[in-house]
This record gives structure tokens, C-alpha cells and sequence, in this order.
């Protein structure tokens, strides 16, 4: 599952340059470059592995937003995807073809706006509203309520996920790699300089709004969001939850086992 992690790095960048040096609007559209960067080298549009159907929806400031629907027959769940910070939905093609096809649930991906073919300039509001737009889009297509749908959210798009659950519910929610937020991220590497940030997506301080299933997973060696993050998301989550460790994995890794296993047998127990 691609995604960039240069975010700590260039953090860096800005303090050693000096925040007085940068006027106010132009450190705020360097955070966003560093926040969100789409980019398309790489992506497979059309995948051999992966049955799916290209679709598209607005958001709802009329935004056109891309994603691939890739249905099964008679599902377990349905699951709205929402992607890291880097790329786009292509990269992750062989983990969706995982639940589509070992977990047997139907997923949307998408893309956020100003990411692979979806329009637009990214934002955080603009993530949480393209998350919601694809999740009515979901419900329509598959012929279920927005309520009875999982979401899975990857890194930042953890941060998606928790504001969309926390403010509508969810049939189940699902974080993988994700942060308590965007300043603790920044902190992490440079203490007091997530004061500074705009962009905040803190799932931690609306998690606990959300109440339903919550898995959460985490490698033990993520040198972006140290796994201590994760593990202040899974104490203030609401039952039933279940925290997942994965051994010596850094911020992005490949499902194992152990992980399969435990998304089905959470996936196996939703109500």
C-alpha cells in the first residue's frame, strides 16, 4: 500500500528556514504541498488483478470525484476505502483484490479531490466532505444504508474515517496506520511545531463520538506515527475494539497473516 512519508522531513525544512521568512498564506499552502501529494507514477489504471468498474460522484460543492467500484455477490460487508496521504487509489489495487476476493466484501475506493482523476484542490474539509459525498454514493450503489457500511481508513485517511464516523456512525471502523493527529505527527520531530499547522484531523479528540466496532492496526516500527499514537487512538475508542500490533513493520506494510486473519474475524463479527 504506497504512500509517501517525506511529511517529517520537510517539516524540518521549515524550521531551519524560519517561519518569519514565509508570509502567513504561504506557509499554509507549504503545509498543504507537504500534506497532500497526489502524484501518478506507478499507478496501473487498469489492473489485471482486480475486478472493478470505474465511477464517478460530485461532492458537495459539485467537486467531481473519482473511484473504482469493485463489487461482490452476496457480500459480508461493504467497505468505503479512503486512502494515505500519497498517490492515488491505483496503488493500492492488490489490496483491494484481497477484500474483494479472500475477505469477500464490496469496496469503493476513491480518490480525494485534487488526486488521480478526481478534481479539485485537496483540503481538509474538502477530504471530509469527499469522504461523505463517496459514502452516499456507496449506499446507493450497493443498495445499502450509509449506516451498515465499514469504513477502512490508511494513514491519513484514518483521519477521514474517525470524523466521518464520529459525526454520522458506521456499521464498523477500521484504522491502519494512522495518527492521533496531524500536529502530533509534526511534534513527533519537532516539538511545539503542530501548534503552527492548519491541517489538524484530530481523530483523537473525536473518537470517542464514535460508537460502534473499532479495529485498529499498527506496525511497531513506524518511524512517521510511532505506534504510541495508535495506542492513544485504541484507549479512547469506545468498545468493542481490538488493537492489532504488527511486528517490525514500518509506517507501510504488507497485510500479513495475522492481519487477515484478524480483519476477517472482525469483519465476521459485525452486527
Amino acid at each position: 500500500m504506497h504512500t509517501r512519508t517525506a511529511l517529517p522531513a520537510l517539516l524540518l525544512m521549515i524550521s531551519g528556514a524560519g517561519c518569519s521568512v514565509v508570509a502567513p498564506g504561504g506557509l499554509a499552502s507549504f503545509e498543504d504541498h507537504l500534506v497532500y501529494q497526489p502524484f501518478d507514477n506507478g499507478a496501473d489504471w487498469n489492473p489485471r488483478v482486480l475486478i472493478k468498474e470505474d465511477v464517478s460522484f460530485q461532492s458537495a460543492d459539485g467537486v467531481s470525484l473519482h473511484g473504482w467500484y469493485c463489487p461482490v455477490e452476496n457480500p459480508r460487508a461493504v467497505v468505503l476505502y479512503a486512502h494515505g496521504n500519497g498517490g492515488n487509489l491505483a496503488h493500492r489495487a492488490p489490496f483491494y483484490r484481497l477484500l474483494t476476493e479472500r475477505l469477500d466484501v464490496t469496496v469503493l475506493a476513491f480518490d480525494y479531490r485534487g488526486y488521480g482523476k478526481s478534481e479539485g484542490q485537496p483540503s481538509e474539509a474538502g477530504l471530509l466532505a469527499d469522504a461523505r459525498a463517496a459514502r452516499h454514493f456507496l449506499a446507493h450503489r450497493a443498495g445499502v444504508a450509509e449506516s451498515d457500511i465499514v469504513l477502512y481508513g490508511q494513514s491519513l485517511g484514518g483521519g477521514v474515517m474517525v470524523d466521518l464516523a464520529a459525526k454520522d456512525g458506521a456499521r464498523g471502523l477500521i484504522l491502519e496506520s494512522t495518527f492521533a493527529s496531524l500536529p502530533a505527527v509534526a511534534d513527533h520531530k519537532l516539538p511545539l511545531l503542530g501548534a503552527a499547522m492548519h491541517n489538524q484531523f484530530n481523530s483523537l479528540e473525536k473518537i470517542g463520538d464514535y460508537r460502534g466496532p473499532t479495529l485498529i492496526a499498527h506496525g511497531t516500527d513506524d518511524p512517521l506515527v510511532p505506534i504510541k499514537q495508535a495506542k492513544r487512538l485504541y484507549t479512547a475508542a469506545n468498545e468493542p475494539k481490538r488493537f492489532v500490533s504488527i511486528p517490525g513493520a514500518e509506517h507501510n506494510w504488507t497485510p500479513t497473516l495475522q492481519y487477515v486473519i484478524a480483519l476477517g474475524d472482525f469483519i465476521e463479527q459485525l452486527p
